[in-house]
């Protein structure tokens, strides 16, 4: 999948959203993240503890670029994409 979203709240020192139920599983294990449903919901969502600056630091490692960024609200949202190889 080339492209993904990060995001997190307001406060910067995570945790940090990563992922839906449809993102790369490797991409999630390499980021160390779990999978999570909130009361309510019906869709899963990708979590880590880190926060967003350290994800973006890992996904960059992995040939992820940022596209844009954004903040709706006190939620601050990444835009990212890798080539396909």
């Amino acid at each position: 999948m080339p492209y993904m979203f990060i995001s997190t709240q307001i406060r910067l020192n995570g945790p940090t959203n990563v992922g839906d139920e449809y993102s790369d599983p490797a991409v999630m294990n390499y980021l160390g993240a779990r999978k999570t449903t909130m009361l309510g919901n019906n869709f899963s969502e990708y979590h880590v503890d880190d926060p967003p600056r350290m994800v973006l630091d890992k996904l960059e490692k992995i040939g992820f670029r940022v596209l844009t960024m954004t903040g709706v609200g006190q939620t601050l949202v990444w835009c990212l994409h890798k080539e396909i190889e």
